[in-house]
């Protein structure tokens, strides 16, 4: 009882503590969700001029871009660039009020689709019905298509927004003629000089000492040059999922299992398996689908020696009909070829055809109405008339052809055997080109209707081969996979008591060192795209020194952090390889003015054992001096000089100068300057299309939490 009283008696005092308790518990989850603490919602992926992007709009418009060729976080980029231009540009528009119309619409979308089919009515002409009634189709019919329909739309309509914006800029984008007048000036004023000129490269780089607090100091004094987003410093060591030699050698002996007969027992008998030697050709097809790699698939063609792989090339050629040749390594696979077929074939073959299409194949159109029947009587028909009358075959091909022989004798043109693709032929007309001769005219029934073919010229005669091969791609067992999945594990155990370094020399692993990882970063070099390092990289938890083993699509790699630099100034290590030249250009401009009392360039050229050079006909809208490069200090500096006069040393951007001036000419005076200023607005109007927008960008208040919200 004694202990309740003196509870009830500190009851203040209890209610106290478990508030300051709460509180503290509550100040803790929010400085470590620090987005909470400051109100950024993990639901905003940027904002832009106060304007938010929206998580689920944004990944909307990143699932609507379909790309093979371009990685998840590569589309959501260049989804973000995008977005950005469209929130930055929008901002100018409403501030003018720039809108497109209806009418302007409407002509963007004629001028967008007026070459579709679809779109053009009985004369071939541009039909804006046809349009309206497609979009109605798609928004009664198809949701997801008017939707993509609807944002290709808005596309069209924000282009022509940013043409028209641009466009204005450039209609308040001019050149007064007193700028012409400058212009002349600075290309027509010219001067000529005597020079004495001492290279920074007479004085070696190892006898200009640079102390690391020089660095530092040059980097305060260039702030800008050297400000640099936060970036991390890895390392890691690959773990490739390579074919072992006893994986080969497995892979080896299951080819060379498939070139015998071999007997197998099934159902309570043995079986004699045909092997690859023994088969007949003309199961050789499906003989090669059943046993290659399923990807892989038997090719029905005859090809020269020089296509097969070069190490065979020979080997094949001397094989009799119906032998194998292999097992045999090729790049990434292993193959075992049989020599099928052997024929003397031209490399070019020129040809005709007349071509007469039928209801169901595949060259007939809307006006096509004869029967297959009819087709092959018409086809015999015309073939007695032009059999032996080139003229009439050409006529008849012109009149009545509809593919792109039309207009030209019926003429197909020349087709080359090495780059004959058997798809874009009907193996009956490919047959027939290759295999009869010179002058052959024929009917022949193909997929696209029956065609009279007329071989009118072959040439490059040489050995053909028609091959099958077996083909299998050499890939680690599961047994080395799980060896090295083994290793990786073992070297992040070994971790936990030796560094990385140590660990990698053990198992003799490279190191690979990777610099200025930024956050938004995908690539690690020679790993790819290995986004999820990136992220760990830059967790909070992520301590310098800590290491995880990451999955890539050939294997492991076990990464190190080894270093965070915060946003900000760059460290003088990384500056230096900028800054050493420079400092190093001010020290050696010191030495060379402290070493030289010369007032003349006779002196000057003397004391450095240099030569006194001429330059003719400089101008300051090209500062360059011949033989030494672009010197636009030295030559505003000489500008400034009278005739006649000699400067003082002049620390240019590739040495030190002393220059005489020997003569000025004035530019001509002009009665009009006009094409100058037309030049300058020229040249004004160019940089509208390459600055405007950057300029618009730049001055954009813009926070981007990709990295947080969808990276």
């Amino acid at each position: 009882m004694a202990i309740l009283n003196k509870i009830r008696q500190k009851t203040v005092v209890l209610i106290l503590v478990i508030a300051l308790a709460l509180f503290a518990f509550i100040l803790s989850s929010l400085f470590d969700n620090k987005d909470a603490l400051f109100n950024k919602s993990p639901n905003v992926v940027a904002t832009i001029n106060g304007k938010d992007i929206s998580r689920e709009a944004f990944m909307a418009q990143v699932e609507a871009r379909n790309n093979p060729n371009a990685t998840q976080t590569q589309i959501m980029n260049q989804v973000y660039e995008a977005e950005v231009r469209k929130a930055v540009m929008q901002e100018q528009f409403d501030k003018l009020g720039l809108t497109v119309g209806r009418e302007q619409m409407r002509d963007l979308l004629k001028d967008r689709y007026a070459t579709l089919p679809q779109f053009l009515n009985a004369d071939g002409v541009y039909d804006e019905s046809l349009m309206n009634q497609f979009i109605a189709d798609l928004k009664k019919n198809s949701p997801a298509q008017y939707s993509r329909f609807v944002s290709e739309e808005q596309g069209i309509a924000s282009g022509a927004l940013q043409q028209n914006y641009i466009n204005m800029v450039k209609a308040a984008t001019t050149a007064t003629l007193a700028e012409g007048a400058l212009s002349h000036k600075l290309e027509g004023d010219k001067v000529d000089l005597k020079y004495v000129y001492v290279p920074f490269t007479s004085i070696a780089d190892s006898t200009v000492t640079v102390s690391p607090s020089e660095i530092k100091t040059y980097i305060n004094n260039n702030k800008k040059k050297y400000e640099v987003e936060a970036s991390r410093d890895l390392q890691y060591v690959k773990f490739e999922e390579v074919a072992s030699l006893e994986d080969e050698n497995a892979l080896q002996n299951d080819l060379i299992k498939l070139i015998k007969n071999r007997v197998e027992y099934n159902n309570g008998k043995n079986d004699t398996i045909a092997g690859f030697a023994e088969m007949s050709v003309d199961k050789a097809e499906a003989y090669v689908n059943a046993n290659s790699d399923a990807e892989i698939k038997y090719q029905d063609k005859f090809v020269y020696a020089t296509a097969l792989p070069k190490n065979i090339q020979d080997s094949i050629s001397k094989l009799n009909v119906g032998n194998v040749y292999g097992p045999y390594k090729d790049g990434l696979t292993f193959k075992i070829t049989k020599l099928l077929e052997k024929r003397q074939l031209a490399d070019s073959i020129q040809s005709s055809h007349i071509i007469i299409p039928f209801v169901g194949s595949q060259a007939a159109n809307t006006e096509t109405s004869i029967t297959k029947e009819q087709a092959k009587a018409k086809a015999d028909s015309i073939f007695a008339l032009v059999k032996n009358n080139k003229t009439k075959y050409a006529e008849i091909a012109n009149e009545i052809n509809t593919d792109g022989s039309k207009g030209k004798d019926g003429s197909i043109g020349w087709i080359r055997l090495t780059t004959y693709n058997p798809a874009a032929f009907d193996p009956d007309f490919a047959n027939f080109l290759f295999f009869e001769d010179k002058g052959s005219i024929d009917v022949v029934l193909t997929k696209f209707g029956y065609h009279i073919i007329r071989i009118d010229d072959k040439k490059n005669v040489d050995t053909a081969y028609k091959v099958a091969t077996i083909e299998r791609t050499i890939e680690p067992s599961v047994e080395t996979e799980d060896a090295i999945f083994r290793n990786a594990s073992n070297y992040e155990v070994a971790l936990e008591n030796k560094s990385f370094l140590d660990v990698a020399k053990d198992n003799n692993l490279k190191v690979n060192p990777v610099t200025s990882v930024k956050e938004l970063d995908e690539n690690i070099p020679g790993a790819g795209a290995q986004r999820p390092v990136v992220r760990w990289a830059f967790e909070e938890g992520t301590k310098v020194g800590s290491s995880k083993r990451f999955e890539t699509t050939d294997g492991y790699i076990i990464v190190q952090l080894t270093s965070k630099n915060e946003a900000g100034l760059m460290n003088a290590e990384d500056a230096s390889v900028t800054a050493l030249p420079e400092i190093r250009k001010e020290k050696k401009a010191k030495i060379i003015r402290d070493r030289v009392n010369a007032s003349s360039l006779e002196d000057f050229a003397a004391a450095e054992k240099q030569q006194v050079r001429t330059a003719l006909a400089i101008n300051m809208k090209n500062p360059t001096v011949s033989g030494v490069g672009r010197e636009p200090m030295v030559v505003g500096y000489a500008f400034g000089l009278a005739d006649g006069a000699t400067s003082k040393l002049i620390t240019g951007d590739k040495g030190v100068f002393m220059v005489q001036v020997t003569k000025k000419t004035p530019a001509v005076e002009l009665d009009n300057y006009q094409s100058f200023a037309n030049q300058v607005s020229t040249e004004k109007l160019n940089a509208v299309n390459t600055r405007l927008y950057n300029a618009l960008k730049e001055s954009a208040e813009i926070e981007d939490n990709r990295a947080k919200t969808v990276q």
